[in-house]
């Protein structure tokens, strides 16, 4: 595995770019990446992968956002590297609660682009996220360690009674989504989701201390 990014939007640089493609294979990533590819033919929509930076399959977090944004096609995955305001806000907030990326999968409520080639961005509709919904439970089923679950935004956020279903006693923390244009609209908006994410470590702290040696 390649040292981890120091800083945000790493895959801005063309060559960290390169690498981390030629990373996208990997055994701990290679069952989620199969799923991308399931719903991206079932949907007819393209779907970005996981981060192979990332947990993968070993993911005790698992972070839901809400769509992949227009040019989120230009990286191909889902991840707190991508050279936007989003993902930068979400390095910044996840390094700082001290969870390590090992622990973590980052993935959309609706995990297929919705936006027409071209098309500004737009909030998701109600349907989509309804017709999102069926692909909560395989995902689930692909991360046996998952012992927390956080729903960032809104449009994430309408996952939880599926959740509660599907797992109740699973934890799930709602904070707000980590756009600039939402982090900077309050000072309570950021102090939200840094007091989501440091449960969240909490508890992962938690669950470490519990476990057999």
């Amino acid at each position: 595995m390649r040292p981890e990014p120091e800083a945000p939007k790493s895959l801005a640089d063309p060559a960290a770019l390169a690498a981390r493609r030629e990373m996208a294979s990997l055994p701990h990533v290679a069952p989620i990446r199969d799923f991308a590819r399931r719903i991206a033919t079932e949907r007819g929509a393209p779907v970005p992968d996981p981060d192979p930076m990332d947990g993968g399959v070993n993911a005790r977090l698992l972070l839901l956002l809400e769509t992949p944004g227009p040019m989120v096609l230009r990286a191909g995955f889902v991840t707190r590297d991508s050279a936007n305001g989003t993902a930068a806000n979400l390095f910044r907030f996840l390094r700082e609660a001290g969870i390590p990326r090992s622990e973590t999968l980052i993935w959309n409520a609706i995990p297929w682009v919705i936006h027409a080639p071209g098309a500004l961005n737009r909030a998701p509709r109600r349907s989509e996220a309804r017709e999102a919904e069926p692909y909560l439970a395989p995902l689930l089923d692909l991360l046996p360690r998952l012992a927390v679950v956080i729903l960032a935004g809104r449009v994430a956020g309408q996952c939880a009674p599926a959740l509660a279903t599907l797992r109740p006693d699973l934890p799930v923390i709602a904070i707000p989504h980590p756009s600039p244009t939402y982090v900077c609209t309050s000072p309570e908006v950021p102090a939200r989701i840094r007091r989501g994410l440091a449960e969240a470590a909490a508890m992962l702290r938690r669950e470490i201390r519990r476990s057999p040696a």
